[in-house]
């Protein structure tokens, strides 16, 4: 029997429309978490629990639901009754038979977006989607029932969402909303904001599952195989009022690697005193330039340990009102293995100093193949009490909190496999707050299925820390704190106020628009480096973002939308004040940073047909002060840190469908394409970007993947996912892009085959990047993946 979920259904009045609403009464008794047993005999209170369980945090501000009787996609969204956005939405039963290990892997096929995960357990995954590239991680919002798990104490790669706070196999649904359309979120909104629904258990269950994955990976002469495996058990019951879910995972993997020592190829000749080395290789760089290899370098070879437990409970005070609490706990630790190419005469390995390569002389840095290693442990504390009245008014109060309780990362001054000087950096006191009070009231529907106006009022605060302190140390491996380096502080507060309103003013015409007042304060900004320090002044922001969309039903099966917003991305505390300073980077920071300033419309069309939705949307966002790394050559010497990019405009159009039963019985699909031109129109401290195409934004972006149900026991999916030419400097150099250090257009191909022997149990056999495309994002992406999976459930 397959799962249902209730969402603010829309009584609509097209065919897809119609069958949700003639199987409502079904649905009601049929509890969305119990999609493998589910049984219509479940107890009335039970029914109501996962019906409110199932609703996500924006009450009443969700799309329309599907209900069929298909056992894949249970529920699905088809268009949003008060919410002004594309939105596209994958349910349990889709994403079951994908190649998925890590949260964000459920994302991997929705139209418009791409995760940067380098490898399988990767804990850098990045999301981009439409004009927002995958450094710009402040950018996207990413919520578990309502707790924020965004990073937004920086914007680049190192500051992604917490998907490790989230199993996958406790999900229910994930919405994805495209743009910044809704006042119930902040500027941060921009991309997109990713919604997860977990589920909670109806009666008891438990479940063990067992994965294991293997690439075989070979580039600049590192050929060998690179292998993982992930455990993971859940336990949860329902108990009169009381329910609870308890989960624990490990996973341990080994990625290719990531990162590779380079010199621009040498015309300088050797000189007398400079050691002969053979090993090294030569290639044609991003530029067209030719680079010598000469090994791995920093993160080289990424060996990762993770362990997460979750437990989340909840209680019914009344038939309407809930209340619960969750605690999220992640532990990492890494070990980043370097490896010198280079060999002198007697076949001792070289890891620095000035060689000679074919007679040409080369400096090598000390630190250029330094190794680093490090720990990290992360905890997630949550508290909830919501009602859910079907009618009337309704109150959600969410409160969350993140804390780095460890954070130690050691970095060696110099490649070898000694345990010489280095340094050590701690990041304990860093993460964020937040409380989010909200209220809607939700008008009784009249006999045409018509309400007035569906209200929405809310508060929300948040607060973000961030601490680093770095010291000298004579043994980079496991010595003790020496000598200080430098240590960069600050923090980040935003309190918002927000109302949102959906008026259906005609029985085909809809109205809904918003407006969101943010006061944003950055304060206790502070650097040292030395014996020098430096105390930045605060700063402060207030604005007013409105929000607007009209829809109008064309037809009993089209839609038309028309939305308009502005919105305000705050620069993070990592952008205003938090420098790093070690064996690995330098990252500058910029206090007088101005916020991102958007105006982004959209207009789309939602057709119901072929036992699917279709979407076609064109979108355009202009920012003006866009928050990015660059090199300002304005000034002599160049200063490159975070700055404000006068204007980038990115525009372009998505086709996107997603159905059930397409063609023949049994095969359920999605698929999108998509076109951004994303550009630089704008910028007076790097002229020579202005015209230009913004960094990592692809011209093309294209997905499909289609599952075919053999039978209730076996499942197999093929996709396809594809990327066209991007850039990877704002100023488009990058005129070899598929190579190590530029960002490839690619094609790849996966598959899986999953077969149900019993009813508690399940085999699943993968294969991720079929025909072996080797394919970057400065990094490598992995190679061919095999995957098979074991699990049992009771």
């Amino acid at each position: 029997m397959p799962s249902f979920a209730l969402r603010g259904l829309d009584v609509a009045r097209s065919h897809v429309r119609r069958t949700a609403f003639r199987l409502l009464p079904l649905a009601l008794c049929i509890p969305p978490a119990a999609a493998d047993s589910a049984g219509v005999s479940a107890a009335p209170v039970a029914a109501s629990s996962a019906a409110q369980n199932s609703t996500d945090h924006e009450t009443n501000m969700l799309p329309a639901v599907t209900v069929t009787a298909s056992g894949a996609g249970a529920y699905r969204p088809v268009v949003g009754p008060n919410l002004p956005a594309s939105t596209e939405t994958v349910t349990r039963d889709q994403f079951q038979n994908w190649n998925v290990v890590n949260t964000e892997d459920v994302l991997k096929y929705l139209p418009n977006l791409a995760v940067r995960k380098r490898f399988i357990g990767d804990p850098n995954s990045i999301i981009a989607v439409r004009g927002t590239s995958n450094v710009q991680s402040a950018r996207g919002l990413v919520y578990a029932d309502g707790l924020l798990l965004s990073n937004l104490l920086g914007n680049n790669y190192s500051f992604p969402p917490r998907w490790s706070m989230v199993f996958p196999d406790e999900i229910q649904q994930v919405d994805v909303i495209y743009g910044p359309y809704s006042a119930l979120y902040p500027g941060n909104s921009l991309g997109a904001t990713v919604l997860i629904t977990t589920r909670m258990p109806t009666k008891f269950e438990a479940s063990a599952d067992l994965k294991a994955f293997t690439q075989h990976f070979d580039l600049f002469g590192v050929n060998r195989n690179f292998s993982g495996t992930e455990s993971s058990a859940t336990v949860g019951d329902r108990i009169d009022k009381f329910s609870f879910f308890v989960g624990a995972n490990h996973l341990e993997n080994s990625s290719q690697p990531l990162q590779f020592a380079t010199l621009a190829q040498s015309t300088t000749p050797a000189k007398a005193g400079d050691t002969p080395v053979t090993g090294a290789y030569f290639y044609n760089n991003q530029t067209n330039a030719p680079t010598a290899v000469l090994g791995m370098s920093t993160e080289g070879i990424e060996r990762t340990i993770q362990d997460q437990l979750k437990v989340k409970m909840q209680y019914d005070f009344t038939p309407t009102m809930q209340g619960g609490v969750t605690l999220g706990y992640w532990h990492q630790t890494y070990n980043s293995e370097t490896l010198t190419f280079l060999r002198d005469t007697n076949s001792n390995p070289v890891y620095g100093g000035r060689v000679a390569i074919n007679g040409f002389e080369y400096n090598i840095p000390a630190a250029a193949l330094a190794p680093s290693l490090g720990n990290s442990e992360n905890w997630l504390y949550g508290a909830w009490l919501k009602t859910h009245n079907a009618t009337g008014w309704n109150g959600e109060a969410i409160a969350s909190y993140y804390d780095v309780s460890n954070n130690v990362v050691r970095t060696a001054n110099a490649g070898g496999p000694g345990n010489g000087p280095g340094l050590i950096t701690f990041g304990a006191g860093t993460g964020w707050k937040t409380l989010d009070l909200k209220t809607t009231y939700t008008p009784a529907q009249r006999e045409a299925g018509l309400a007035d106006h569906a209200l929405t009022f809310g508060y929300h605060y948040d607060n973000y820390f961030l601490d680093n302190e770095t010291y000298n140390t004579l043994a980079w491996r496991n010595g003790v704190a020496g000598a200080f380096a430098n240590a960069f502080r600050g923090r980040t507060q935003t309190q918002a106020a927000y109302a949102q309103d959906a008026w259906r003013f005609l029985a085909r015409w809809k109205f809904v628009y918003g407006l969101r007042y943010e006061d944003w304060h950055a304060y206790d900004g502070f650097q040292a480096l030395g014996a020098s320090t430096v105390p930045y002044p605060g700063a402060d922001q207030h604005h007013l973002s409105p929000k607007a969309s009209l829809s109008f039903d064309a037809t009993d099966d089209l839609t038309l939308h028309a939305s308009i917003a502005r919105a305000y991305r705050f620069p993070t505390v990592g952008e205003l004040f938090q420098g790093q300073t070690n064996g690995v980077s330098i990252i500058n920071n910029n206090p007088n940073l101005q916020p991102e300033d958007d105006l982004s419309k959209e207009l789309t069309a939602e057709w119901a047909h072929l036992n699917g939705l279709f979407r076609l949307s064109l979108f355009q966002d202009d920012v003006r002060n866009t928050i990015f790394s660059q090199t300002d050559t304005t000034v002599i010497p160049n200063v490159t840190n975070f700055q404000n990019i006068g204007k980038v405009r990115s525009r372009g159009v998505e086709v996107s469908y997603q159905g059930q039963d397409v063609f023949l019985h049994g095969l359920d699909m999605i698929a999108s394409a998509a076109y951004t031109q994303s550009k630089i129109l704008a910028n007076t401290q790097n002229p020579a970007t202005v015209g230009k195409y913004f960094y990592r934004i692809p011209l093309w972006r294209a997905n499909v993947a289609g599952s075919y149900r053999f039978d209730a026991r076996s499942a197999f999916t093929l996709a396809v996912r594809y990327s066209g030419r991007q850039y990877n400097t704002l100023t488009n150099t990058d005129t070899n892009p598929d190579v190590f250090g530029g960002t490839s257009t690619y094609v790849v191909a996966d598959a899986k085959f999953t077969f149900r022997p019993t009813k508690q149990s399940e085999i699943g056999v993968g294969v991720d990047n079929i025909f072996d495309e080797r394919y970057y994002v400065f990094h490598p992406y992995p190679g061919r993946t095999f995957y098979v999976e074991g699990r049992l459930h009771l």
